[in-house]
């Protein structure tokens, strides 16, 4: 097959695009009326090269649409983009008389909402992938607000959970060669350890201790999916900052490493939240790292466990712990606590239990772990393996969980097992050593002494 043909007919269909776009100006203030107007006539559109030309038209009018416009044009989505009940009755009736693959195929049609081919017809478009991730980006922060808007993110999440397979993903190594396109992303993006300026980024990608990956999808160019962070290190970090300040403990030569920790992952597309390809990456990236360094023998994570500090403010109010708990927690509203000796010693006796209870037992309405770190890594079929003490001592790390950092680890043999017992029966995987702290914190609340 001529490639070069092929290139230059898409190029030809992505200038025509954008000559059409400007064709059809929109009135200075498009409402969401015409934005529904324009999303009809993309589903009764028949030819490929007119279904293009509608689908950019109709999106270059919702980016231009006002928030409020924009929650209108998704209330029309969900009433009258919805599957049609009487095709469906009609259909079904016809399976249950004939009940074969054709009525059944004719089923699943009827079933299927309206919104979904609108999406797919949108998809046509020059960046169509994009803007739709970026819509669906709008859509999540109504949801709280319009909960009958959830069948249409339902619709979202089924679609991009095809078009985000891992088969379509590339995975890139980051480096100081990198264009700058994407280096100012990576900045921008990076949720975990804010990047300060230019030399901090250049410090975590050009030094030989550090790695960078990220996932490309061809539908987006070069905006990342999803980037993790990497040092390389001498047994498992339990700190943050020696790796953000490039100060590593007892490693003196990168081939001396015998550990990959992932210190920083983060989710670039709001949009994509919830679309699972974290697995594949992390996979991946142990893949990358075991032929470029086949003597590490451990892959880990030095983990923030956001929400933790809140979740112990209201522990100070139980009644099922001790006072010799609640009271070693009244030190944490002490400024400058972990630099008394004594103060922060009660403070770990008291609060290294309490994380593993807090990690291991504690589960929100769907059985699953409360904090989201957890749920994202063990869900990978990660072990939850170590609780670190003062990990993150920085301002941030301080507020959102007493300095406290978490180690997961990966172990390719478990990473299937591990995945498989969480998702049927939401077990946690843990070592022995936080088993024993949960025990422990179990028994505290049971008022019981432990040793």
């Amino acid at each position: 097959m001529n490639m070069t043909f092929l290139q230059e007919m898409f190029n030809s269909i992505t200038q025509r695009d954008a000559l059409l776009r400007r064709k059809h100006p929109e009135t200075l203030t498009p409402d969401h009326h015409q934005l529904v107007k324009a999303c009809q006539a993309l589903l009764a559109s028949d030819g490929e090269a007119s279904s293009i030309a509608l689908a950019s038209r109709a999106l270059a009018i919702y980016q231009r649409l006002s928030e409020g416009e924009k929650r209108q044009f998704f209330k029309r989505l969900a009433d009258d983009f919805a599957a049609e009940p009487q095709q469906i009755d009609s259909a079904y009736q016809a399976y249950q008389r004939a009940r074969d693959n054709h009525t059944l195929q004719a089923l699943f049609e009827a079933c299927e909402p309206r919104r979904q081919e609108l999406f797919r017809r949108l998809n046509l478009a020059t960046d169509g992938t994009y803007d739709l991730v970026k819509m669906r980006e709008d859509l999540l922060q109504l949801l709280r607000e319009e909960p009958n808007l959830a069948p249409i993110d339902d619709d979202f999440a089924h679609l991009f959970g095809s078009w985000f397979n891992r088969g379509f993903l590339m995975l890139k190594r980051i480096d100081w060669n990198t264009p700058a396109s994407i280096l100012e992303k990576i900045i921008r993006y990076e949720a975990v350890h804010e990047i300060q300026d230019w030399n901090d980024l250049r410090r975590r990608l050009d030094a030989r201790d550090r790695r960078c990956f990220a996932f490309f999808h061809p539908a987006i160019g070069d905006e990342p999916l999803i980037f993790v962070e990497v040092a390389l290190h001498k047994g498992l970090p339990s700190r943050i900052q020696p790796i953000l300040a490039g100060v590593e403990d007892g490693l003196a030569d990168p081939d001396d490493a015998d550990t990959a920790a992932f210190f920083g992952i983060s989710n670039c597309q709001t949009g994509l939240r919830g679309i699972s390809f974290g697995n594949f990456l992390i996979k991946q990236v142990v893949q990358e790292l075991s032929q470029e360094l086949p003597q590490l023998k451990y892959f880990v994570t030095l983990s923030p466990v956001p929400g933790f500090a809140q979740w112990l403010a209201e522990q100070q109010q139980e009644a099922q712990w001790p006072d010799s708990i609640r009271e070693a927690l009244d030190a944490l509203a002490t400024p400058n606590w972990q630099q008394d000796k004594a103060r922060e010693e009660r403070l770990k006796t008291a609060i290294r239990p309490l994380a593993a209870h807090y990690l291991v037992d504690q589960k929100n309405r769907h059985g699953l772990p409360l904090n989201p770190v957890a749920r994202f890594h063990l869900g990978n079929g990660a072990e939850l393996h170590r609780i670190n003490w003062l990990g993150d001592v920085s301002a941030k790390g301080m507020k959102q969980a007493a300095g406290l950092m978490v180690n997961y680890l990966y172990v390719l043999d478990d990473i299937e097992r591990n995945h498989e017992n969480y998702t049927a029966k939401a077990t946690v995987a843990c070592s022995s050593e936080v088993r024993d702290l949960a025990r422990r914190a179990r028994k505290l609340a049971k008022g019981e002494t432990t040793k």
